[in-house]
């Protein structure tokens, strides 16, 4: 068993309701096999007009009766416990995701997790309503039928109990490579939906440089890998049944022969033969079908091995010995000589930058200079791989970066709209906001009027009803607007790729909101310049181009 989903609380609820359920089949099926042998002695010795007949059919038939109830609830019981325990893990991947930020998924992590959350919870299907169900059932009925054996024909017993280790033997053997081998199929995938998402987030840019044959191409050997890798599984799963199969069929074998030669020779009552054939291949089939549920569960399991890696690798914000501060008010900010690292890519190197409060400044300078990750540094998605981002002079890494985020109103360069109404998406930030403040919000980005328009005004649905990138940066300004308390503003080139209509709204609107505020800007038009106080060109390090330069 996964000693790892045997930590979470619903999976050892769930263990204890197995082992008593384990047990009970155990009762169930010595009393079926005892009662129908000694039903079939009566038959054949002609003794069925004894009074302990009915007795005896009474319990036979009560025991099939109760074992194909208990194998339906059991069914119903291990879909539920199974459907809890997935959305637990889920729930519990998701919170993680979020604690790192979107700086942790960057790259082919998104769609890994995605795999992982999706088809990687649902492989445990296997595992618990499978194989931890009969992990139970071979610990106890095995057990159960022995004893029972040991009781009637103590011969029979001692061959049961030498032959019996054979099959977990032979299936641990067979185990370790198939376990080896689904963790490389589950790799694969989850490589595969890596690629995938890659491929499709850049489309557009690989099809401005030509470069889409070759992410096709990767594609598509990612994917034969994955199918010639789940066939080597398949087909050591279908040996290894075979093996276990041959394995139990000689043991009850060896069972069956010396007790019909007992019996010929007057050495065994036929009642007691009859209970011995009876409840053998009972004490084989569960380790049995232990080997055949082992493999249906082993893709789940090389999930989960997954899932506790990312639930255990803690954001070093976690990590830290001492309950987080509250940030000071009205603190300046500062970088102190921080260096950021993408594996070996460097996006800052020894950056350093003083922002007192009502600062307004323009971050400018290349494509992939490093400005909106100094804005996630910021933000607190970004953990500085050297240095330090200081908030009234005490490390952010320290601080409580809830209480933190609650100051900052954050407009990125491709806002994402939700399916959900117009007024669902404003309140994003600020869910408990009256109608009036969200409306109020809306004027102040001037996206009222657009608004107003749609179909159903705010009700709009906007899974249905499409935008253009103008509304959406208005509705994404809205958002800024609706955080009345924020005191720092962040604006990743919020005027990029919009019409100049568009562009004078959105500007206007952030020229109003930034008064009183602190705000950095991203920038690469000149339009959004106009709003700094100060400028400062951002190329891997910093550099300050003007110390201020009055607002307009």
């Amino acid at each position: 068993m996964d000693r790892r989903l045997l930590r979470l609380g619903p999976v050892r609820r769930y263990a204890v309701v197995l082992a008593g359920s384990a047990l009970l089949a155990a009762v169930l099926v010595v009393a079926q096999a005892v009662s129908l042998a000694t039903l079939l002695a009566a038959a054949v010795t002609g003794r069925l007009d004894r009074p302990q007949t009915a007795v005896w059919l009474t319990v036979c038939l009560a025991a099939i009766v109760l074992r194909g109830l208990h194998a339906g609830a059991l069914g119903a019981i291990a879909g539920r416990a199974a459907a809890g325990v997935k959305a637990h893990l889920r729930e519990e991947l998701l919170d993680a995701a979020a604690r790192r930020g979107p700086a942790w998924l960057t790259g082919r992590r998104a769609g890994e997790l995605a795999t992982l959350a999706g088809r990687g919870v649902d492989g445990l299907d296997g595992y618990l309503t499978g194989y931890l169900p009969q992990v139970f059932l071979a610990a106890f009925v095995p057990l159960a039928t022995l004893a029972w054996l040991a009781f009637t024909d103590l011969a029979s017993a001692v061959v049961v109990a030498l032959t019996l280790p054979l099959i977990p033997l032979f299936g641990v053997l067979v185990g370790k490579a198939t376990g080896a081998r689904t963790a490389r199929q589950w790799h694969l995938l989850s490589r595969l939906g890596g690629h995938f998402l890659d491929t499709v987030r850049g489309l557009p840019t690989l099809r401005a440089f030509g470069r889409e044959p070759a992410y096709v191409r990767r594609v598509r050997d990612t994917a034969e890998a994955y199918r010639a890798a789940t066939m080597r599984t398949l087909r050591l799963a279908f040996l290894s049944a075979l093996v276990l199969e041959l394995v139990a069929t000689v043991s009850i074998a060896l069972v069956a022969v010396p007790v019909g030669l007992r019996l010929l020779h007057g050495g065994l009552t036929l009642s007691a033969a009859l209970v011995v054939l009876l409840l053998a291949p009972e004490a084989y089939l569960p380790l049995r079908a232990l080997g055949t549920k082992f493999h249906a569960s082993q893709e789940g399991l090389a999930a989960s091995a997954e899932i506790h890696a990312v639930l255990l690798d803690r954001p070093r914000a976690t990590t830290a010995t001492t309950e987080p501060r509250l940030p000071p008010p009205g603190a300046a900010i500062a970088l102190d000589r921080v260096e950021v690292r993408y594996g070996d890519v460097v996006a800052l190197r020894d950056a350093t930058l003083r922002i007192e409060p009502g600062d307004r400044i323009a971050l400018v300078g290349p494509s992939g200079g490093g400005k909106s990750t100094l804005l996630s540094l910021i933000l607190g998605f970004t953990a500085p791989t050297e240095g330090r981002v200081l908030v009234g002079g005490a490390d952010l890494a320290g601080l409580d970066l809830a209480a933190w985020r609650a100051r900052l109103a954050w407009m990125p360069q491709r806002p994402h709209l939700f399916a959900g109404t117009v007024a669902d998406n404003i309140r994003l930030g600020s869910p408990d906001a009256p109608l009036d403040a969200m409306v109020a919000a809306a004027v102040a980005a001037e996206a009222d009027g657009f608004v107003r328009a749609l179909p159903r005004g705010y009700d709009t649905d906007l899974g249905a009803h499409g935008l253009s990138s103008g509304q959406r940066q208005r509705l994404a300004m809205a958002r800024a607007w609706l955080r009345a308390d924020a005191s720092v503003l962040l604006f990743d080139e919020p005027t990029a790729r919009l019409d100049p209509a568009s562009e004078a709204a959105v500007v206007a609107s952030a020229a109003r909101l930034a008064a009183g505020r602190t705000a950095l800007l991203v920038a690469h038009r000149p339009a959004l310049l106009s709003i700094a106080t100060r400028t400062v060109t951002v190329d891997g390090g910093l550099a300050e181009l003007r110390p201020a330069v009055a607002a307009q």
